[in-house]
């Protein structure tokens, strides 16, 4: 079965890949370059659900037919923030700023609050659908907490701001073999794969 990822960034396609190897999920994983491009849409949703589900629908109509659409919509939700950024995790600092501003801007909006008040959760749902009309969504989240400075060089976005709990170290500290056990996109990845095993079964 050819999946076609929804998403023009490198680094999701990537970890993705290796969450598929690793999960033995049974499906050729594909760029949507190989498709001619993920189209630009506008990320209008105001849940993670809608917004997965947009960014599937518009991948559909370049891939091949037979084949699956898989987009994400992901981000962290800081709850001394009533739950921001949120949907707006991507574009935090507005629509010309990147992973560090985004990062200086939560930095900045956390200032006094200590880190035991400091709880938050990257969520992510993903949206698997084909040209047929069928939409399946599936959801992962992973609990921690932000820290006062960014640490570690290993991971992309807040990665370096957000510590999984039961670990001392943050997902940019701890590189990818540890994330891809517990992050928010590999139980959500782990619940898509187990759909595909009892469809196959």
């Amino acid at each position: 079965m050819d999946v076609y990822l929804a998403s023009g960034n490198e680094y999701k396609f990537e970890e993705f890949q290796q969450l598929v190897e690793k999960l033995q999920i049974p499906v050729n994983l594909k760029r949507a370059v190989d498709a001619g491009g993920m189209p630009d849409v506008e990320e209008s949703g105001t849940t993670f659900e809608e917004n997965a589900c947009i960014k599937a629908r518009a991948l559909i109509g370049r891939i091949p037919p037979g084949s699956w659409a898989l987009a994400d919509d992901s981000g962290l939700e800081v709850d001394a923030l009533d739950g921001a950024p949120g949907v707006h995790s991507a574009r935090y600092a507005g629509l010309g700023g990147n992973a560090v501003a985004n990062n200086i801007k939560l930095i900045k909006a956390l200032r006094g609050i200590e880190i035991p008040e400091r709880t938050a959760r990257f969520s992510c749902v993903l949206c698997f659908a084909n040209s047929e009309g069928a939409e399946n969504l599936f959801e992962g989240t992973c609990e921690g907490h932000i820290m006062m400075a960014p640490s570690g060089k290993l991971g992309f976005g807040y990665d370096p701001l957000f510590r999984p709990v039961g670990f001392d170290q943050t997902f940019a500290d701890l590189g990818s073999a540890i994330k891809s056990s517990l992050s928010h996109r590999a139980r959500a990845t782990e619940a898509w794969g187990s759909f595909l095993q009892k469809q196959g079964s």
